[in-house]
């Protein structure tokens, strides 16, 4: 399946200018990021799109009961709601979808990557007064509510398997089955909303670098990804590089310049090999 349309460069411009204004607020908000993140990928989604889903996460928080009570309660309450009577969940075709990344297209289909139906639980949940926060275990992220940490009373509950109640041993098969490591203390801690945006932003980067096709994906998910107050300098390299493969040799070539002065203050063997790439781009100009 095709991507959806990007938006026209105007658009774009303002969508990127909104980004970095909200994510360097004191507060950033999860679903405002998200959903320029969604206007980015997808032309057809405009300020009335935005909007209807701010009100639609609203109208479902609305239909959770009034402060179910313990966070075992609240959990529950969600999967009863989300999980069950909105059928919200995910199946491992949906990591082959870019719409699975997308917090729109995620409640219109009620599907998508564990991350996404994570943010559906947090900003609903969130609205209704829970406390509620995403956790980022190792390759499989969740969402928490109660005070985190081992034996503080913490409940995870897994969106992507429709909102399950996670108890410890579940907790402990998933990051074992993920990373082959035993699961600690520190992986329960609560995720930040630009931690989940970076996050958001590199499963969109790692679906369009399997499909070169789609270089323009990952191009603009590594602009964005540039806009957050903290980032990898090694981002600047992948949009080098993601600019000589769609043909702007002139650009690419300069921005792996200006990439090999930083690395060579640090490692001159690797600066010269990216300063190698860019004297192989600006060739191509020829």
């Amino acid at each position: 399946m095709r991507p959806p349309h990007p938006p026209s460069p105007e658009r774009s411009t303002e969508l990127r200018r909104r980004f970095a204004e909200e994510a360097r607020c004191e507060r950033p908000d999860l679903s405002t990021l998200c959903l320029l993140v969604g206007a980015e990928a997808d032309g057809t989604l405009d300020e009335a799109g935005m909007d209807a889903v701010e009100v639609e996460l609203d109208r479902l928080a609305g239909e959770l009961p009034y402060r179910p009570g313990s966070p075992r309660a609240w959990a529950v309450a969600l999967r009863e709601l989300l999980g069950e009577r909105y059928g919200f969940h995910g199946v491992p075709d949906d990591y082959q979808r870019l719409e699975s990344s997308l917090l729109h297209a995620v409640l219109r289909r009620r599907r998508g990557l564990p991350i996404l139906l994570s943010v559906v639980w947090t900003e609903v949940a969130r609205r209704a007064g829970a406390p509620v926060y995403g956790v980022a275990l190792p390759g499989h992220f969740v969402v928490g509510f109660g005070e985190p940490g081992a034996g503080a009373g913490q409940v995870l509950a897994d969106p992507f398997d429709g909102g399950r109640v996670l108890s410890g041993a579940d907790a402990e098969l998933l990051v074992a089955g993920a990373t082959g490591a035993a699961l600690d203390a520190s992986m329960l801690t609560p995720a930040g909303v630009l931690d989940v945006v970076l996050r958001v932003l590199n499963n969109v980067r790692a679906w369009a670098a399997a499909r070169p096709e789609h270089s323009g994906v990952g191009l603009w998910a590594v602009e964005l990804s540039l806009l957050l107050p903290s980032h990898s300098a090694r981002l600047r390299y992948e949009r080098a590089r993601l600019l000589v493969q769609r043909g702007e040799f002139s650009a690419g070539a300069g921005e792996l310049e200006a990439y090999a002065e930083v690395v060579a203050a640090v490692d001159e063997t690797a600066g010269e090999r990216v300063r190698e790439e860019a004297r192989a781009a600006r060739a191509l100009l020829n």
